[in-house]
């Protein structure tokens, strides 16, 4: 019997990216690659990357000279770059690191076969395309193989927005929603196969309008209420939303859908109307907190979550000053903050930037609050009973790892249940980005 070959994904980013990484996997899977938890055994390398994040070009360059040792021990290795960078700068990366094999944008995925036989043979493999094809298509023949308790379910992708840091827009297209019956239909096999929780995956997922099987464009709360209907199905998720696309139904939704958890990721990147206004972002800070006023009006105890872009070109102290007030106003559970850098081709890299070390003091600051905030909000679940979904074993013997409805992660001792089973457990202890607990037995 043929060995397998092995396929190591290195991922950056967003939750797009690791669902993005498990269609990478799939797609190399039927070309009998396993994947493999290290580099240094692997067939092939593929660098899944962001381009939202800091200097996101320059980090694959490094890595990509990491691996110069590795391809000249094993010359037959390839080594493949995907993602948001390879789809905006596929043909420089090819130019600068020759080492490459092939190179793939987020639109090209399910032709993964075909380049990786032409990076075999030896040839160069680009395939930056936008699809002409229906763009969730090859999503109809993914894998049926057994899945654990959580999975990722795209049902839109691409973004209008057009916010002035942004490359999605130019990377990944305009906004496309996938039919409701398609998307229906993936839910339904994916809970056949164990699947417990879906995250349903966007650039802009609130902004979703697909066709429903009535021939109307559904919204996101209605098709998160046919979801409802699953049996099987325990937990809805959805992430990434836009605060302009909080529509009053799911705003509703959150507060009436038991299946929904209380969690929201809803990124507001600035407190000051001055930096969202040159950053198109079309909302202002006030109407920002008259939202979550309203989403905690339907459901008090939703945990959320935002993005923060500290540094923005002409962010002044004042405007820094108008973030940090946010979050105090918001009480985030959770945050990510990050250092503005500029993305070639977006408005704001033709500004007048923030003074580098100004930008990395600020940052500084912003996730000191951030952090005391998440641990804040952390401890006050300590003595609390929750349903906690297990995922997988924990480290110590007889301890099962696994997520309460707002996304906390909790090690239980001394738990018997399986993988997939969803518990009722009482929270003992708060420690660093997770928390300990015990099942509740009487």
């Amino acid at each position: 019997m043929t060995a397998p070959k092995k396929l190591f994904i290195k991922t950056y980013g967003c939750q797009m990216n690791v669902y993005d990484s498990e269609r990478m996997a799939e797609a190399l899977g039927g070309q009998g690659y396993v994947e493999t938890a290290t580099p240094d055994d692997a067939d092939m390398i593929l660098l899944n990357t962001c381009h939202i994040r800091e200097k996101a070009a320059e980090k694959v360059y490094s890595e990509l000279g990491r691996f110069r040792g590795l391809k000249a021990e094993r010359p037959d290795l390839k080594i493949g770059v995907a993602g948001c960078v390879a789809q905006a700068e596929g043909a420089e990366i090819m130019r600068r690191q020759p080492l490459v094999d092939l190179v793939v944008g987020p639109q090209s995925y399910h032709r993964l076969p075909e380049l990786e036989a032409k990076a075999r043979s030896g040839e160069k493999a680009l395939d930056t395309d936008f699809p002409e094809e229906d763009k969730f298509e090859h999503l109809k023949s993914r894998p049926k193989s057994k899945r654990g308790p959580t999975a990722f379910l795209t049902v839109q992708e691409g973004c209008d927005k057009f916010c002035a840091f942004c490359v999605v827009p130019y990377t990944r297209g305009a906004e496309v929603s996938r039919p409701v019956g398609r998307i229906l239909d993936e839910a339904r096999e994916l809970v056949e196969r164990g699947v417990r929780e879906i995250t349903l995956l966007g650039q802009n997922v609130n902004g979703y309008h697909g066709t429903g099987p009535d021939g109307a464009d559904w919204s996101l709360a209605r098709l998160i209420w046919a979801l409802d209907g699953i049996d099987g199905l325990e937990r809805i998720r959805f992430t990434t939303s836009h605060p302009n696309d909080m529509s009053d139904d799911l705003i509703e939704a959150h507060g009436t859908c038991a299946k929904l958890m209380p969690y929201l990721h809803l990124p507001v990147q600035s407190g000051s109307d001055r930096i969202l206004k040159r950053m198109n972002r079309k909302h202002t800070a006030e109407g920002y907190l008259r939202l979550i006023e309203r989403i905690r009006g339907a459901r008090p105890d939703i945990l959320m979550s935002g993005d923060f872009i500290v540094g923005f070109p002409e962010e002044t102290e004042e405007d820094f000053q108008a973030t940090l007030d946010i979050v105090e106003a918001v009480n985030y559970g959770y945050a990510y903050s990050f250092k503005y850098s500029t993305r070639p081709g977006t408005p704001a890299a033709e500004r007048s930037q923030v003074d580098p070390d100004v930008a990395s003091e600020r940052l500084q600051r912003l996730q000191a609050l951030i952090t005391r905030q998440q641990r804040a909000v952390q401890d006050t679940m300590v003595g609390r009973e929750l349903d906690v979904l297990i995922e997988k074993p924990g480290r110590k013997p007889g301890q099962m790892v696994g997520k309460t409805g707002y996304l906390h992660a909790v090690h239980i001792a001394d738990c018997t249940a399986a993988q997939g089973e969803t518990v009722r457990a009482r929270i003992t202890e708060s420690g660093t980005n997770s928390l300990f607990g015990e099942l509740c037995r009487d």
